[in-house]
């Protein structure tokens, strides 16, 4: 049974999966569920891959309402279910000595964020959207109070780092490295 997108939440308005533009780096990408996995690894004591039944039966499920915001003009708010980026790192167990939170794609792109962010922002990957199914199937990263091009979709690997100044697809090509909506879309 397909699921329908919900248009309010707890009384608030809600967008819809239709108001996203398609824009990324590479079209669509479909992945195939049965070889995926997320891996997770870098500065940390314990790396792990996990298959997509295995993050989501393992942690906690989280919803989130949140505004994605692109630098091309638009704007859509969502309500976002998935897991939290901190309850995955703990399993893996951090060095204390990584402080970047870098992010793949299936289709080769890559963002990097503060951990320190990721942590204290509650950050999730998300696998619902509007209680539908997400359109960066498997994941995407729910990257609230940030440009667009840091929510990163199809998402396949998680790296802590201890390189702040990691450099992605888009802060390569002059994007903004903070990628704050209240700040410069293009470094300065």
């Amino acid at each position: 049974m397909e699921k329908i997108e919900i248009k309010e939440y707890q009384g608030e308005k809600l967008g819809s999966s239709n108001d996203f533009r398609e824009n990324s780096i590479k079209g669509p990408q479909h992945v195939d569920i049965k070889n995926y996995r997320l891996e997770i690894g870098g500065l940390v004591t314990k790396p792990h891959q996990y298959t997509y039944d295995e993050v989501i039966k393992n942690h906690k499920p989280y919803k989130k309402v949140t505004t994605l915001h692109c630098v091309e003009g638009w704007s859509v708010k969502i309500l976002w279910e998935g897991i939290l980026v901190k309850d995955l790192l703990n399993d893996v167990e951090p060095d204390p000595k990584a402080n970047t939170v870098i992010f793949y794609a299936y289709d080769g792109y890559s963002t990097s964020m503060p951990l320190d962010y990721i942590i204290n922002k509650n950050i999730m990957i998300a696998y619902n959207m509007n209680d539908a199914p997400e359109r960066g199937f498997p994941f995407e990263l729910v990257a609230e109070d940030k440009w667009g091009y840091k929510w990163i979709k199809w998402l396949t690997k998680i790296e802590l780092s201890d390189n702040p100044n990691y450099r992605g697809y888009w802060e390569q090509r002059g994007y903004n490295q903070k990628g704050n909506v209240e700040g410069p879309i293009f470094e300065e």
